[in-house]
């Protein structure tokens, strides 16, 4: 089990965020040369039919240990991390046997993870904790998932007594930007389920996600100089605004939990003549996810009834679906992660994803895929930790899966 901690730190340290502006697979140069190292460490440690695309998709075999007929299974996780906040230059530190309370990341410069902020760390009292330097994030999203599949698929290279089908894992470029699955080759992995291992808090198991889709209005304005600018001028950033203030003031990320969904406005960037917004789309339900989508066109309607045809247009784009749709058919999938997990002494906390995964779109490209934990807490930012005993236990659950697989089938 040292061995995952020990990958897990040797990981983060390579910079791998993703990058939208790009348009490139995979985005960044560093995805790349992270896959080309994950695939000779596969190679080092004897797994087989170890390939790294043009793309930057890795995969790779565990072979099989028994005769029986059992059904291919493969594990997932996603190599980059967030654009959100910076990756470069990670310094990740270890801390022994947390014993609650606040954790000082950064001394010079006061940077404080507060336990009044984020109370989840005291769940965790006793336990080692990997932590930032308060200057980057960590990355256990999802290099957390990424070393605890490595680790097991060693563990079970190196003891063939374990009966188990044969296995596929894969790792794949720029899940951060919504583009991990674009390139996926879903025949070539040859699974008939998988799992990704990215989700947070230990014991989590989600088979729902968010059904998502990402909006960018444009206001276009008139300028005309402010002294002379009355029944002229048409400023476009006071139009975004009124576009704004419009949406249900509520229905936003930070006032939304559990299966409520909301518009979230990521950015908005203008002048008077031309105003931007980017918003992102949120729903469980597909009905009310497209009734969100109607509601947003609705109010680019009534913009440019108010103020003038071609005042605001508005470019809807789906992102991806909740993969509840494809994964109820095949619950066992979900079984199987559900009775790991209580076999090697995990509560399994199944709840939805409120945000999306691999996963979600590899479902309904024919491989149902849910999502389990891989340990860490408070993604994308600089407060971002994992618990070492979290990681260990996502491990375990990897095996116990191959195991009952191959015992029920």
């Amino acid at each position: 089990m040292e061995q995952v901690l020990n990958r897990f730190l040797k990981y983060v340290v390579v910079d791998t965020q993703s990058d939208t502006d790009t348009g490139l697979t995979p985005s960044t140069p560093g995805q790349m040369e992270f896959a080309i190292a994950l695939a000779e460490e596969l190679k080092t440690i004897g797994l087989e039919e170890v390939s790294v695309d043009d793309n930057g998709y890795v995969m790779a075999t565990v072979p099989a240990t028994t005769d029986e007929d059992v059904p291919v299974i493969g594990f997932v996780a996603h190599m980059d991390t967030s654009p959100d906040f910076t990756g470069k230059n990670v310094k990740p530190r270890v801390i022994s046997n947390y014993q609650g309370g606040d954790i000082v990341l950064n001394e010079s410069e006061n940077i404080i993870l507060k336990a009044v902020d984020f109370p989840e760390v005291e769940h965790y009292i006793g336990q080692d904790l990997v932590v930032t330097d308060g200057k980057t994030l960590l990355g256990a999203d999802d290099k957390a998932g990424v070393a605890e599949i490595v680790t097991a698929a060693e563990y079970l290279i190196n003891h063939p007594e374990i009966k188990h089908g044969k296995i596929r894992i894969g790792f794949t470029p720029d899940e951060e930007i919504g583009a991990g699955a674009d390139h996926f080759d879903v025949k070539q992995f040859g699974a008939e389920f998988a799992y990704t291992l990215d989700g947070s808090q230990i014991g989590e198991l989600e088979y729902e996600n968010f059904n998502a889709a990402g909006a960018k209005i444009t206001v276009n304005g008139r300028m005309v100089h402010p002294g002379y600018a009355k029944n002229k001028m048409r400023n476009s950033i006071r139009i975004a605004n009124q576009i704004i203030t419009m949406l249900p003031r509520h229905e936003t990320p930070e006032h939304t939990e559990g299966y409520e969904g909301f518009y979230h406005l990521m950015s908005f960037n203008g002048d008077v003549e031309k105003t931007e917004l980017v918003y992102i789309i949120r729903d469980f339900k597909r009905d009310r996810f497209e009734d969100r989508k109607r509601e947003v066109q609705h109010l680019i309607n009534k913009i440019n009834a108010e103020y003038g045809e071609g005042t605001a247009s508005v470019d809807i784009k789906d992102q991806y679906y909740n993969m509840r749709e494809k994964v109820e058919p095949v619950m066992y999938v979900v079984d199987f992660a559900k009775q790991a997990m209580e076999e090697v002494g995990v509560k399994p906390i199944v709840k939805p994803i409120r945000g999306g995964t691999d996963g979600s779109r590899l479902s309904y490209m024919g491989l149902p895929c849910p999502n389990i934990f891989a340990g860490g807490h408070n993604f994308h930012g600089r407060f971002e930790f994992v618990p070492v005993q979290s990681m260990h236990k996502a491990v375990e659950v990897i095996l116990k899966i191959a195991e009952l697989v191959a015992k029920k089938h």
